[in-house]
């Protein structure tokens, strides 16, 4: 879970200190790395294949295009279900 990112924690008084703030960007990065795992990924998007008209709800199909260096086929978007 170690990841490297650069994050900006704004809060609007400066009444933390540095060790407080420490904590809150490790919990942030455990929110953030739960969140952007690839199930969680799969399941709030969808794929649409305009070649086929039609559109991917099954995850293993998904996944299978996720890890795919390069696609096969044009005009396929992953799209959000929000």
């Amino acid at each position: 879970m170690a990841v490297n990112r650069d994050l900006l924690v704004l809060f609007r008084k400066n009444i933390f200190t540095q060790k407080d703030m420490d904590k809150e960007v490790v919990r942030l990065n455990e929110i953030l790395f739960t969140t952007e795992s690839l199930d969680n990924f799969v399941r709030s998007h969808e794929v649409i294949d305009l070649n086929k008209n039609k559109v991917l709800n099954n995850a293993i199909e998904i996944k299978k295009l996720i890890r795919q260096k390069k696609l096969e086929t044009p005009f396929l978007f992953f799209f959000n279900k929000n």
